[in-house]
Order: structure tokens, then sequence, then C-alpha cells
């Protein structure tokens, strides 16, 4: 399979001197420019219908973001964490557009990364926060189901942040597994482990809080033991991928010590388990990550994953911590869980 990376300058034009800022993908593009080994190529991002974003978030807020956008002077803020410019709305929809073009490359047998900003999964259907405005992860996995007539779709979020948008958005849905591993106790406060879903999708959420510094052999033991065997369980058409790298020890803001290797051993099982699951259907969308060496070194190490590529030398190198760390909540899982506990 060939690899495409999906992107565009769109995202320029929403920038601030802030931790979420477009040097972040000027930092990926530069590790990956730097590789004479990748074949990976370009491709510009082809802005979806409105319809397409409407499947996740109603007419009054994409209005509403356009409104607070085209109104936007001197960098106000949404909340204490999230700034808008004259340009963000027209970012955020580039972005979202993006991960639906990083589905339809899937859907080509190709396999692809999303590399967009304003990243997403902290945006519920009504409400834009977490530097995130539109869920970028969720309007694609509507968009496999609807224009691709995928049913059932996993998404897996690696970003040390919960990702409260995408489990508010499907919390009743029993097609869309929602996996993911956040530090705990950090913003924005949800994913608690005792969290499963609500109705018809009781038991397709499933949170992994990760104790505050725990690392590489926690963070496998937590997808060789949990994730992946909810996966296998719940046989998804296709696997998407919410890629944020702040969980990555040199992370300003994250409170976990992944390892770039660290993080490429637990995407390298993602992408084992779509091929045995799903016909080797998945894509990445780029979510957090602000660091930017190891943003760089994370994202460049994906792409080359994707390519089969050998992995290169981790110059940032680890941190010691606890490998028993998240013995305890990968034990209450196995136990307590309706995708894993015993029948």
């Amino acid at each position: 399979m060939s690899t495409i990376l999906i992107t565009s300058t769109h995202h320029t034009v929403h920038t601030h001197q802030h931790p979420e800022h477009a040097g972040r993908l000027a930092a990926i593009f530069a590790a990956i420019a730097a590789d004479g080994q990748s074949t990976a190529t370009y491709a510009d991002i082809q802005l979806v219908p409105v319809t397409t974003i409407e499947r996740v978030h109603p007419p009054a807020q994409i209005a509403w973001l356009n409104d607070q956008s085209h109104a936007a002077q001197r960098v106000p803020r949404l909340d204490s964490d999230t700034y808008i410019l004259a340009g963000s709305a027209e970012a955020a929809y580039a972005a979202a557009s993006g991960a639906c073009n990083a589905v339809d490359a899937m859907m080509q047998d190709k396999i692809a990364f999303a590399l967009i900003r304003p990243p997403g999964h902290h945006a519920t259907a009504t409400v834009a926060m977490g530097f995130c405005f539109y869920n970028n992860v969720a309007i694609a996995a509507r968009h496999a189901q609807q224009a691709h007539g995928l049913r059932r779709i996993a998404i897996v979020d690696i970003d040390v942040h919960h990702g409260n948008g995408t489990e508010d958005i499907f919390a009743a849905d029993p097609d869309i597994l929602y996996i993911s591993t956040h530090g705990w106790p950090l913003y924005p406060g949800t994913g608690a482990r005792s969290t499963y879903g609500t109705g018809a999708g009781m038991g397709t959420t499933l949170n992994v809080p990760m104790p505050a510094q725990s690392g590489d052999n926690a963070f496998v033991r937590a997808y060789t033991d949990v994730v992946i065997p909810a996966l296998e369980r719940f046989q998804p058409d296709a696997i998407l991928l919410s890629a944020g790298f702040d969980a990555h020890w040199d992370d300003p803001i994250g409170n976990c010590r992944l390892s770039v290797d660290g993080y490429l051993d637990i995407c390298a099982l993602i992408k084992n388990a779509a091929e045995r699951l799903c016909r080797g259907r998945w894509c990445a969308v780029l979510e957090g990550g602000y660091s930017m060496r190891a943003l760089a070194g994370c994202a460049h190490g994906l792409v080359r994953l994707m390519q089969n590529l050998p992995r290169i030398a981790d110059h940032l190198g680890s941190k010691p911590s606890d490998p028993h760390r998240a013995d305890a909540t990968i034990a209450w899982l196995l136990a307590n869980h309706p995708l894993l506990r015993p029948t």
C-alpha cells in the first residue's frame, strides 16, 4: 500500500503564541523532508461539503463558529485554553475535511495520515473547547459510514488528554468503539475507567486512564492486554487513529513518560490489528503534541511505520518509569468492562 500525507496551508491562518501553533506542522514536515528513504506523497486537502460536517455538528454550531471567527479581534478566547482568529473557522473546516480525505484514501487501499490542525477530539457536537473547534476524527468516522458504507468503526485515541468530545458524540452508538489511553488525572478531567457508554452504546466506550508518569512498558501492556483484545472482540471494519503525541516525556503539558519508541510500539500494535481484523483499513488523524522535537520524531516515525521502513534511532531516548504503573487499571478493566470481562 502507498502512503499519503494529507495537509494544506489552510491551517496557517489559525496560529498564535500558544502551545497549539503552526510550527507544529512545520516541525513534522521538516523531519519527513530530511528522510531520504521515505516515498510518502503529499496531497492537498479537498474540502468536503458542509453536509459532511453536519453529520456531527448541527448547522447552528457551524454558524456560531463562523460568526465567532469573523468577529475575532486581537486574539479573543473561547475559553481559557482556546483562542480564535479571523481564519480559525476556515482552518477548522479544512482540518475536518482532511480527516475525511484520509478515510477516502484508506478506501482506495492507501494508508493515510491527515497532518492537520487545529486538533479536534475535545470538541463535542455543540461545544468548541480544548484547542478544538470541529471533531475531526468523529466527522471522519461518520464519513466512513455514510460515504463508504462501513458499519463498525473503532477510534483509538493515543493523545495524553482524554477525547471527551469524541466520547460524548458516540457514547450511545453501538457501531463506534471509542478507546482512549490518557494521562490521569489531567485535562479535561473526563475518561474514568467506569465510563462504558450509554444506552445501545453500553460497552463501546473503553477508557484506560494511565497514572501520571506512566512510561513505555506500562502503555505497551495496556495496549497488549486491554486495547487489542477489545478491538478483537469488536471486530471493526476500519480503525481510525487519533494520533496525539503529547504523552511523550518531553511534552510541556502532558504528564506521562512515553518515548518515541514507546509511541511507535503502540502504533505498530494498532497497525497489526488493522491488518488482521479489517483488511488493513486504518488511517491516522493528528491531534496534540506540543514538544516540537518529540512531535516531529513521533509523527515521522509513524510515517515510516506506515511504509514498513525500518525504525530510526530515538535520539531523545526514554525516562525512567514504573513498568507496573497501570497494573491496577488493567486488572480492573479486564474484570469489569463489558467488552473485556469473562463471559
